[in-house]
């Protein structure tokens, strides 16, 4: 992997090693989201794919099978998906910003960002623990687009 790739190269111009590397793990991608009407709104409800402790998906090469609302995020479809936070290294890259400060690229590890609860392990329910009826009870956040 080239030394500081992120800040060389654009999203386009990485190898696919680099593009994974870009994720910081945080897993704020991977919560339970409806866009509707030019409005976000985000549930602390895990894709069933989440393993929440760990921030990961436990079937990361078959996820896009599997969980129809996953996205694969590429280049071209960064700037469409508004609904990525504001920590997203590639929304940042795309919008011409700097990787946050505690970016494990940046850091080595993911402890600065777990420190600042940037993760979602900390408040993230499984989504099979959350009836259909009650989902309202988990929104996080809503904002228009």
């Amino acid at each position: 992997m080239r030394e500081k790739f992120w800040e060389h190269f654009s999203l386009g111009e990485l190898n696919a090693k680099e593009w994974e590397a870009l994720c910081d793990g945080c897993a704020q991608c991977c919560l339970t989201r409806y866009v509707e009407n030019q409005q976000v709104t985000v549930y602390n409800i895990a894709c069933e794919l989440l393993d929440i402790e760990n921030n990961r998906c436990q079937d990361y090469r078959n996820r896009l099978k599997r969980v129809p609302s996953c996205h694969k995020l590429t280049p071209t479809n960064v700037p469409k998906y508004n609904w990525l936070p504001d920590t997203c290294a590639y929304r940042r890259l795309h919008e011409g910003r700097p990787l946050a400060p505690w970016h494990p690229l940046i850091k080595g590890n993911q402890n600065a960002m777990r420190r600042k609860g940037i993760t979602v392990n900390h408040y993230a329910v499984p989504h099979g623990q959350v009836p259909k009826r009650r989902m309202a009870q988990h929104i996080i956040a809503t904002w228009r687009i």
